[in-house]
């Protein structure tokens, strides 16, 4: 049994996944290993062989292929001539120098950004000009504004189309060598770059699927990726839609828990109403119970007095304490449930158990 024969066995006898801990100086190269098995030809075509260090030692998955990657996508070719461009791509022409380029790769990048545009209108999606005028700087070009956009099911995806630079080591000029043994600072640069014919796509914007770039190899010009290029803005713009549909699901779940939790505060806002209100008046029954019985001692103190003035203006005295008295006893009204005000949203927050009280979203 081979290698790779042995670790597809032990993958399906642990359900897809296993760990290796090996350790030490003659510990397995598991990622060289991992890279034959892959290369062995022995993988099933639906699934794909994954490894990657974690905390415990080696992962080694066997996953299934996302069913996007096994699609099988409809070529998208781009014209040999532009005789109806779209109106981004006439955006491009308009441009002194379109996108940035040197002329001799300029027809070519917008014959399959026509292509482009059109797969993927076709589609339903839709295009927008950006900064069709300009290559951003080499040293931010993956963070400059898009020539242009497509935008799928609400997910706008900008494109980038960079010119490659060939690259040679640099020789120095007599001039050169003279400012750099003269200056300090001066620097003789180790490499010419000069524009290319190759180019390169970039993406921004949404979830990456098979990638962020396509770029012209040696094997396969960017004329024959366009058809993947398209399918990725379709990837990213369906991603966005779900996550936009979770996102909705999510809020609404969220406003369900926070409504359950502000009619729970509620309750136990009437319920702390109701309490406070009894304290109130068991306060106020003491409070009328200690001044009726001082008010009787006045009353025996007044009835003591002789007939004259004195005691006149002690029982005028003593009727009015007693009309008070009675007003402030709870137990001279009806004994009924306090009317509980609305809430204020400051009266429910210490009930809210860490919910704002002004909605789901605060």
């Amino acid at each position: 049994m081979t290698f790779t024969e042995q670790l597809l066995q032990e993958l399906a006898d642990a359900g897809g996944r296993i760990v290796k801990r090996d350790g030490g100086p003659d510990s397995v190269n598991w990622p060289s290993r991992i890279a034959a098995a892959r290369r062995s030809g022995r993988i099933p075509k639906t699934k794909d062989l994954y490894g990657g260090w974690c905390r415990d030692g080696y992962e080694i998955k066997l996953v299934d292929i996302p069913a996007w990657r096994l699609a099988v996508l409809e070529p998208v070719a781009a014209p040999s001539r532009l005789t109806r461009p779209h109106a981004v791509v006439k955006a491009m022409q308009n441009s002194p120098q379109p996108l940035g380029l040197t002329k001799p790769v300029q027809g070519r990048a917008l014959r399959f950004i026509q292509a482009l545009i059109t797969a993927a209108e076709a589609q339903g999606h839709s295009s927008f000009a950006g900064t069709t005028g300009t290559a951003p700087p080499h040293h931010r070009r993956r963070r400059a504004s898009p020539h242009f956009t497509i935008t799928a099911q609400g997910q706008a995806v900008g494109f980038l189309v960079l010119q490659e630079q060939d690259r040679k080591e640099h020789i120095a000029t007599e001039k050169e060598l003279a400012e750099a043994k003269k200056y300090s600072w001066a620097r003789i640069p180790r490499f010419d770059y000069t524009p290319s014919e190759r180019l390169r796509i970039v993406l921004s914007g949404g979830q990456p699927h098979r990638a962020d770039e396509w770029a012209d190899t040696a094997a396969r010009p960017l004329e024959d990726q366009l058809a993947e290029i398209v399918q990725e803005v379709g990837l990213r713009g369906e991603a966005a839609e779900r996550k936009r549909q979770a996102d909705l699901e999510e809020a609404q779940q969220r406003r369900v828990r926070w409504e359950a939790a502000k009619r729970q505060a509620t309750t136990e806002y009437a319920e702390a109403y109701r309490v406070r209100h009894l304290e109130a008046q068991e306060e106020a029954w003491r409070h009328a119970a200690g001044l009726t019985e001082y008010v009787s001692a006045l009353r025996r103190h007044a009835e003591s007095l002789p007939t004259g003035p004195a005691r006149d203006e002690a029982e005028a005295w003593i009727a009015w304490a007693e009309s008070h008295v009675q007003r402030l006893n709870p137990l001279n009204g009806s004994a009924l449930l306090p009317e509980i005000p609305d809430p204020r949203a400051e009266d429910l927050k210490p009930f809210m158990r860490g919910w704002s009280p002004y909605g789901p979203t605060c």
